[in-house]
């Protein structure tokens, strides 16, 4: 039996990177004749870094993932797949994996192909749909899915409606130590001739820690003799964002109450070993999370495990584990309750005792050999009841491996602190031209996607100098310029209506998922300033990019009716175009297609999922097909070139092609799978994109993997070589488009499945 464990892993500080470690040893424990844990099997690593040689891990880690590259996850499917592992387990945290709540984990396990025992350490009552979702797909690609507690098991089967017999409980383990004879940490200053209150773990706000400082002056009136220790480092997410201010708050705190004498940090990552002499020094154990929503506590097991007398508040692993008078149970915040059970304690040695002796009695049967063993019987059942012909063998829609990195270099080299310069020669910025409305719009929802997908810091940079940038463009009356002089002089006196809408656009996508609250705010007040102009937009171009931001605001404000009666009005001359030119051979809102003709189907897939209205969903679907027909019959995409354009009766132009053509098509394709959730629409959105990589009428790639930017076009006798923002940003909105569908490739595979079989 040898076992692939997916997991953050040792020497990374992480509560699941130290059980995964445990569990490791624990299961090769069982097997004496192996000399190392590496017999056993070996362990998929989870980085939080960029950097694969971040951390100096053991040689049972073969392979590492590093949180936020997509790619990795599909590489480490295919290393366990042909490796000799018999089975896998996965340790579930939503955090420690990459995308929204961790989603970049189902590709992998949908591509496993070794029967999967998963661990789930956290599971939310009130989950969001993503992390629902991706509860359940966990539970369905998995044989066993193991929980440590039974109200884990009651939310599993009521609100993720998971079968019960999939389940399993086997509770936490901990070290199968005993206190030595001489403890050394009795001698520490902290502990020598005290009483102490402990608590470890990495330390962030949610444990509560102030709840126990503010019980110390009623417990130290009593036993002066009383010190609180707190054992572990901060948790390097807190330190990274905001340092040791928590820590400095605690202490803070202590002076205020005059206990800073009866506080005392220990500021390390203990291992096992240590960590039992702590444990077994303390006089009681404290664990003061701030609400019930903890239903699994790695600290607590290991407290009851060494014997420790404990005072907890009434989080769910806590009432479970400390039942049958194995602890004592006080309420969230309550420090004077704190005191009084403490107090009570530690004024009755008997008490104390026999709490102790519950807690370690019980702690004898998750001593981690035990559960070791457990693991190996759910293992060898899982291998023996694997069916691999269940697991869907087709590859995927979108391929990641052809996907070039992610780069926002070209980006970068296009902005100064005014913004996105709108042309280039070659790669270099053309600064003669200025600079564009449309193009710092394009910018602006591109860093917002890439801070949506792995809350990227330097597209978060980017996103206040395009916003500044619409900002300073917008008129006293609310309306836009569009284009300023690299000396900032503006060139006219009010923009083109595409790109009004266009920063409609931007700014709804802006209001609908801000980095912040203070950028929400600024985008609404451009947002509603501009709101008089809507009514005096003449073209559908303009009024398609508006009813799309319009769509966005109203997710974040439904019953804005205004604004829904605004979007109904705009949305009606698309829907009067198309019924009055249409025809059976032309399927279309004019006489001619264009430019960024894909946005006008685009638009009506936005109103609808809005309104309901069947009919311009009726019309979205009919131009689609008559676009895809035009511009995919080939196998690649071929959009409508600018050379002439495309008109009734006339001959379809091949080019000059534009790459706002291509994004275009690759949003609608999107847009429509979020609609009608038909594999198909993915295929098409993934089509579209590899234009850019090269499946293309010339069979040349307008991504220039040297820059990270994108060729303006595709010319007769070959490739326009400049590239601008315009092109770029459309590549990025694609290539980021495209990373946002590969995270649901679990949910449509299953429906093309679903579709093959009828």
């Amino acid at each position: 039996m040898k076992i692939a464990y997916i997991s953050t892993y040792p020497p990374r500080e992480c509560g699941i990177a130290t059980f995964n470690q445990n569990l490791m040893r624990a299961i090769s424990a069982n097997f004496p004749e192996r000399r190392s844990l590496s017999q056993s099997g070996f362990v998929v690593a989870v980085n939080d870094s960029e950097n694969l040689q971040e951390y100096e891990y053991p040689e049972e880690v073969k392979y590492v993932i590093r949180q936020n590259h997509q790619k990795d996850y599909i590489r480490a499917a295919n290393y366990i797949n042909t490796s000799n592992a018999d089975a896998c387990i996965l340790e579930h945290e939503f955090g420690i994996y990459g995308g929204e709540s961790g989603i970049y984990i189902l590709p992998l396990l949908n591509r496993l192909e070794k029967p999967l025992i998963s661990i789930l350490h956290t599971i939310l009552k009130e989950p969001s749909y993503v992390q629902r979702i991706i509860i359940r797909e966990i539970a369905e690609q998995s044989s066993k899915v193991i929980v440590m507690s039974q109200r884990a098991v009651e939310f599993l089967t009521t609100i993720y409606d998971i079968a019960p017999e999939k389940i399993q409980i086997i509770e936490h383990g901990v070290p199968d130590l005993e206190e030595p004879e001489l403890n050394p940490v009795r001698e520490l200053s902290a502990f020598k001739n005290k009483r102490v209150l402990l608590t470890f773990g990495l330390i962030s706000r949610n444990k509560g820690l102030e709840t126990v400082v503010r019980a110390l002056p009623k417990i130290v009136e009593k036993h002066p003799d009383v010190m609180y220790v707190v054992l572990g480092n901060t948790h390097p997410g807190v330190v990274k964002h905001s340092g040791e201010e928590y820590r400095d708050s605690l202490k803070s705190l202590a002076a205020q109450l005059k206990v800073s004498n009866h506080l005392a940090f220990i500021n390390k990552f203990v291992s096992e070993e240590e960590l039992i002499n702590y444990l077994t020094a303390a006089t009681v154990y404290v664990t003061p999370y701030l609400n019930e929503a903890q239903i699994t506590s790695g600290t607590l097991s290991y407290a009851v495990g060494s014997g420790a007398a404990v005072v907890s508040t009434p989080y769910w692993h806590a009432t479970e584990l400390l039942a049958h008078n194995r602890g004592r149970l006080f309420d969230f915040k309550d420090a004077d309750a704190l005191a009084d059970s403490v107090n009570d304690l530690l004024d009755n040695e008997d008490t104390l005792n026999t709490l102790k002796q519950n807690a370690y009695e019980y702690g004898l049967h998750l001593r981690w050999p035990k559960t070791g063993a457990e693991f190996i019987r759910v293992a060898q059942e899982s291998c023996l009841n694997h069916d691999f012909s269940d697991k869907i063998l087709k590859n995927s829609i979108v391929d990641p491996e052809i996907l070039p990195k992610f780069s926002l270099a070209h980006v970068h080299r296009l902005t100064d602190d005014t913004g996105i310069v709108q042309h280039a020669k070659y790669g270099i910025p053309n600064l003669k031209e200025g600079y564009c409305l449309d193009d710092n719009a394009r910018a602006l929802i591109m860093a917002l996607m890439a801070y949506q997908r792995n809350k990227s810091q330097e597209a978060l940079e980017l996103l206040p100098i395009y916003l500044s940038y619409i900002h300073y463009m917008q008129c006293d009356d609310g309306n836009f310029r569009n284009f300023l002089s690299f000396d900032r002089r503006y060139l006219d006196e009010v923009g083109s209506e595409d790109s009004f809408g266009r920063t409609i656009w931007a700014l709804g996508h802006l209001i609908s998922c801000a980095a912040n609250n203070s950028y929400r705010e600024f985008a609404m007040e451009i947002f509603h300033k501009s709101y008089p102009h809507f009514k005096n937009l003449q073209h559908i171009r303009g009024m398609a990019n508006t009813i799309i931001g319009i769509c966005l605001y109203l997710k974040v404000y439904p019953t804005d009716e205004g604004m829904q009666a605004e979007m109904v009005r705009l949305t009606q001359p698309l829907i009067e175009a198309y019924e009055k030119t249409q025809s059976p051979d032309w399927q279309w809102f004019e006489e001619g297609m264009t430019y960024d003709n894909a946005i006008l189907p685009l638009a009506l897939l936005h109103s609808c999922e809005i309104t309901g209205d069947e009919n311009a969903k009726r019309i979205a679907m009919n131009t689609m097909a008559f676009l895809d027909k035009l511009t995919l019959s080939n196998g690649y995409l071929s959009p409508v070139g600018n050379d002439g354009w495309y008109y009734r009766g006339g001959v379809f132009p091949t080019f000059d092609q534009q790459a706002i053509e291509t994004m275009a098509m690759v949003m609608m394709h999107f847009q429509a799978y979020e609609t009608f959730r038909q594999p198909e629409y993915i295929e098409k959105m993934f089509l579209s994109y590899k234009w850019f990589l090269g499946e293309n009428t010339l069979r040349a790639p307008l991504y220039d993997y040297e820059t990270k930017g994108c060729c303006d076009g595709l010319m007769p006798n070959g490739i326009n070589r400049n590239q601008g923002a315009e092109s770029t940003l459309a590549y990025l909105i694609s290539h980021l488009t495209v990373l946002k569908a590969f995270e649901l490739e679990y949910e449509y595979k299953k429906f093309d499945q679903a579709i093959k079989v009828c």
